[in-house]
C-alpha cells in the first residue's frame, strides 16, 4: 500500500524511531498506526534483547534539584560509544527522565523506571531507544538527597555530577563553590566521624605496614600510623580538604566565612569510568 510521507513523519514523531524504520513498520502494518507502534516497541525490545550483554559505558550522567530546592538526584543513562552520548536527543532523553524521576520525589532506579512518563513506564522507554538507537541503553545509576538545600554541579561534557545537601538555605555560589569541590576531589566523608569504621581501619591497617617494611619500630607503629590517619582525613574529607579556589583555607573554614550556622548534611558524586 502507498505510505505518505506524513504517515512516516506521524509515526517517527510518536516513537523516535528513524525515517525507515517507520515506514517499514507501517508497510508490515498495513498502514495500522498503532499497529506500526506496536512493531517498533516490539524490535526495540528484540535488539535489546541481543545486547544485553553488551558494555555500556558511555553515557550522561546528570544532577538537577527540585523548584523548592528540598530534593536533589543525579542519574547516568548509558549507552555504548560516545557518538550517542553526545546526541542532543538522547541527552535530552536523560534530563527529562531525571525531571520526572525529582517531581514525583523518586527514591530509586526501580522507582523511577516503574514511573509512567507520556502514559508508558519509563523502563519500558529506555529499553525501546536500544532498537530505536541500536545501542545498549540502560538506566545505570540513580541516587537522591534530601535536605533544607540541596545543590548540584554537572561537570563540562555530562560525565561527572555532584549533589551537596545544606542544613540551610545558602548562597549560590557558595554551594556550587562546595559542589565543585566535590567534582574536582573526590572526598570520601563530609567529616573525619563520617568516614566508614572499615575505611579507617584500612587506612590504618596499610600506614602500619608501610612504615614497619620503613624499619620503623613496632611500639611505634600505631602512634606513626595515627598521623598517616590524620593525613587521610585532611586529604579525603570534605569539610577538612583545601579549598580548590583557594588553599588557604579549608572548605570548613570557606562555609564558615560565608555562613557560621551552615552545615553539609551530605552528598553524592558520580561519574562515569571513561
Amino acid at each position: 500500500m502507498n505510505i505518505s510521507a506524513a504517515d512516516v513523519a506521524k509515526l517517527r514523531k510518536a516513537t523516535g524511531a528513524g525515517m525507515m524504520d517507520c515506514k517499514n513498520a507501517l508497510t508490515e502494518a498495513d498502514g495500522n498506526f498503532d499497529r506500526a507502534i506496536e512493531i517498533i516497541r516490539e524490535k526495540g525490545k528484540l535488539v535489546a534483547s541481543k545486547r544485553a550483554d553488551r558494555e555500556s559505558s558511555e553515557g550522561v550522567v546528570l544532577s538537577k534539584v527540585s523548584d523548592d530546592k528540598s530534593f536533589g538526584a543525579v542519574i547516568s543513562l548509558n549507552c555504548e560509544t560516545d557518538f550517542v552520548a553526545k546526541n542532543d536527543n538522547f541527552i535530552a532523553l536523560a534530563d527529562k527522565i531525571l525531571s520526572h524521576a525529582i517531581a514525583n520525589k523518586c527514591e530509586s532506579s526501580d522507582d523511577v523506571k516503574a514511573l509512567i512518563m507520556d502514559g508508558r513506564t519509563i523502563g519500558e522507554q529506555v529499553l525501546e531507544q536500544t532498537g530505536i538507537i541500536g545501542e545498549k541503553i540502560e538506566l545505570a545509576f540513580y541516587s537522591c538527597i534530601k535536605a533544607a538545600n540541596v545543590v548540584p554541579y554537572i561537570h563540562p561534557g555530562n560525565k561527572l555530577s555532584t549533589l551537596v545537601g545544606f542544613s540551610k538555605a545558602i548562597d549560590n555560589q557558595a554551594g556550587r563553590d562546595v559542589a565543585m569541590q566535590i567534582a574536582a576531589m573526590n572526598p570520601v566523608a563530609v567529616d573525619n566521624d563520617d568516614v566508614a569504621p572499615e575505611i579507617v581501619e584500612q587506612e590504618l591497617k596499610i600506614a602500619k605496614e608501610k612504615f614497619r617494611l620503613e624499619g620503623k619500630p613496632e611500639a611505634m607503629l600505631d602512634k606513626i600510623a595515627q598521623g598517616a590517619l590524620n593525613k587521610f582525613y585532611k586529604d579525603s574529607t570534605l569539610l577538612n580538604q583545601d579549598f580548590v579556589k583557594d588553599n588557604k583555607s579549608t572548605i570548613r573554614q570557606y562555609l564558615s566565612s560565608v555562613d557560621k550556622e551552615v552545615k553539609v548534611t551530605t552528598f553524592i558524586r558520580f561519574t562515569l569510568n571513561v
